[in-house]
């Protein structure tokens, strides 16, 4: 995956009003279908825990189906793609510690590795406004600027290919 340039108010307008979304459809769905549940199939005990449960399930199911045709909608062209880079740099902080070990040992694709993940928390963190660790994240850029130096080695986001963890 690509880091590309999000704008940020456009972003986090259409995020919240997709969370929004999820919330009303979680309940009203969730609460419409158990009610229908229970008005066709009355429990009399009185507890309806399992219809509840079955009215939440179905409505989540069929959000999953809704949101995955409509991930690639130009409304949620920002949404998206933050939810694919989170996905990306998950997959990178799985692997870490192994990465950080391999580019202390000079490993170029370990390297690469670690650029592009410091690229995208850097982009990811400032499109969420976490920017707690920003001045961490820059000495660890800056430490892997220097060695790429030493090494005259040309570090590229475009050059990430989440291939290469598996050798990690």
């Amino acid at each position: 995956m690509q880091l590309k340039k999000i704008d940020k108010a456009r972003y986090r307008k259409h995020l919240n009003q997709v969370i929004v979304a999820s919330i009303a459809l979680l309940a009203i769905g969730s609460l419409g279908i158990a009610q229908l549940l229970i008005a066709l199939f009355p429990d009399p005990s009185g507890t309806h825990f399992h219809w509840n449960l079955t009215g939440v399930i179905i409505t989540c199911i069929a959000m999953f189906i809704g949101f995955n045709k409509i991930k690639h909608h130009e409304f949620m062209h920002e949404v998206y793609y933050v939810w694919r880079l989170k996905q990306s740099l998950n997959l990178i902080t799985r692997k870490l510690k192994k990465v950080r070990a391999a580019a202390d040992q000079n490993d170029v694709s370990a390297m690469q590795v670690l650029h592009y993940y410091y690229q995208g928390c850097r982009q990811l963190w400032q499109l969420d406004d976490n920017t707690i660790t920003m001045e961490e994240l820059s000495i660890w850029q800056a430490k892997l600027d220097v060695k790429a130096d030493e090494l005259n080695i040309q570090l590229n986001t475009t050059e990430f290919d989440p291939e290469i963890l598996k050798s990690f």
